[in-house]
C-alpha cells in the first residue's frame, strides 16, 4: 500500500455504483481505494480495520441512512466526508444536512452519458476527494454560535474612488469546499437592504436552486439560483446555477448576470475566475470581490484582475477555512486587500 496516495473508503448501497465510484477514483494516480461498503454497519468494521483519509458517502441507504452516520463519525473521530449523492433536487436539503453535519463536498454520482460528461464527472470526484483530504473535519457540536467576522462592516464599506459613490456596487463572492455553511454565516448578516450579491459555490446541477432556496429562508435578504437576464439589485444574492457559468455584465447603470455553458475553468463549472473577470471588466472599481473557504486556485487570477481594476478585494482566513487553497492562491498572487475571519 501506498502511503503517499490518498485512502479512501466508498460507502454506497449499490455494488454497481461501488464499482464505477472505485473505477472513476482509482484512475487517478493519487487516490487509492482501500475499501467499500454497502451500508454503514459494514462501514464501521472497515474503519475499525484501517482509518481511511476520506469517505465517499451515500445518503440512502438501508439500515442507518448516511446522515445518521455521518452524526455518530462527526460527533466521535471526525474523517472528511464527501457526499456522493444522486442527481436529485428533492433530496437537496438531506444533502445540505450533511454539510451542517459536517461534510465537506456534494458531488453528484457518475451516470452513464457522453463522454464530455464522464469526463467531466472523473475531474470532479477526484478534485472533491483531494479537497476533502486537506480539508480540516471539524467536531459536530450540538450547537454552535454563528459569529460572522466577514460581514457588513468590509461588504459595505465605501468605494475607493469618486466614481464609486455615483453608481450602483456589486459585491461577487466565490466559493467551494466549506463554503456552503461560510456564505451561510456572511449572509446571515447582511442587512436586508445591502448592495446587490454575486455567487458562485461549486455545486453539483439542481442543488444551487435548493441551496439558494435554503439561504433565502435563513438570511433577511432575497437569494436565488440566478437565470440570465436578471438584475443585480440590492436585497439580492444571486447564485449561479451548478454545470453553468454565470458573468456579470452592464448596461449604462444596470447590472445583470449571463449564464453560459462551456467548458470547465480552473476544473470548476461554475467558476469563481469567469465571474470575477467579468466583474472587473464590468464593475472594476465599483466592485467588491470577497473567495471564501475551498481547495484549489479558481478565483485568484480573477481577483488579482478585480484588484487592478480597483475593486476592493477580501479573503476569508486560514484559520476559520476549512479548505485554504483558494484564497491562499489570491493572497499569494497579490490580489487580496483584507484578511478576515468568518466564525462559524
Amino acid at each position: 500500500m501506498d502511503s503517499t496516495k490518498i485512502r479512501v473508503l466508498i460507502v454506497d448501497d449499490s455494488a454497481i455504483m461501488r464499482q464505477t465510484l472505485c473505477d472513476v477514483l482509482s484512475s487517478d494516480p493519487e487516490i487509492e481505494i482501500i475499501a467499500t461498503a454497502s451500508d454503514p454497519f459494514v462501514a464501521a468494521d472497515r474503519i475499525a480495520d484501517e482509518v481511511p483519509d476520506v469517505i465517499t458517502l451515500d445518503i440512502e441507504m438501508p439500515r442507518m441512512d448516511g446522515l445518521t452516520f455521518l452524526k455518530k463519525i462527526m460527533s466521535q473521530h471526525p474523517i472528511p466526508v464527501v457526499i456522493c449523492s444522486s442527481l436529485a433536487e428533492e433530496g437537496a436539503q438531506s444533502t445540505f444536512k450533511a454539510l451542517e453535519y459536517g461534510a465537506v463536498e456534494i458531488v453528484t454520482k457518475p451516470r452513464l452519458g457522453t463522454k464530455q460528461f464522464l469526463d467531466d464527472s472523473r475531474i470532479t470526484l477526484c478534485n472533491a476527494v483531494k479537497a476533502a483530504a486537506q480539508a480540516k473535519p471539524r467536531i459536530l457540536r450540538p450547537s454552535h454560535t454563528v459569529e460572522p467576522k466577514l460581514n457588513a462592516d468590509c461588504i459595505l464599506s465605501p468605494g475607493r474612488h469618486a466614481m464609486a459613490e455615483t453608481t450602483e456596487k456589486v459585491v461577487a463572492i466565490g466559493a467551494s469546499t466549506g463554503g456552503t455553511e461560510a456564505l451561510k454565516a456572511v449572509l446571515d448578516a447582511l442587512p436586508a437592504n445591502t448592495r446587490g450579491i454575486v455567487i458562485v459555490q461549486h455545486m453539483p446541477e439542481l442543488f444551487t436552486r435548493a441551496f439558494a432556496a435554503r439561504l433565502d429562508g435563513l438570511c433577511s435578504i432575497i437569494v436565488k439560483e440566478a437565470e440570465t437576464n436578471d438584475t443585480v439589485i440590492r436585497w439580492r444574492a444571486l447564485i449561479a446555477p451548478g454545470n453553468h457559468r454565470m458573468l456579470l455584465k452592464r448596461s449604462g447603470a444596470r447590472y445583470f448576470v449571463e449564464i453560459k455553458d462551456g467548458p470547465l475553468v480552473c476544473r470548476h463549472r461554475p467558476s469563481v475566475d469567469v465571474l470575477f473577470r467579468s466583474a472587473a471588466r464590468y464593475a472594476g472599481q465599483n466592485a467588491v470581490g470577497v473567495i471564501l473557504t475551498g481547495m484549489g486556485d479558481d478565483g485568484a487570477r480573477g481577483m488579482l484582475e478585480m484588484k487592478q481594476a480597483g475593486a476592493m478585494t477580501i479573503a476569508q482566513d486560514e484559520a476559520t477555512c476549512v479548505a485554504f487553497g483558494m484564497p491562499k492562491e489570491a493572497i499569494k498572487l497579490g490580489g487580496v486587500d483584507k484578511v478576515l475571519p468568518c466564525m462559524l
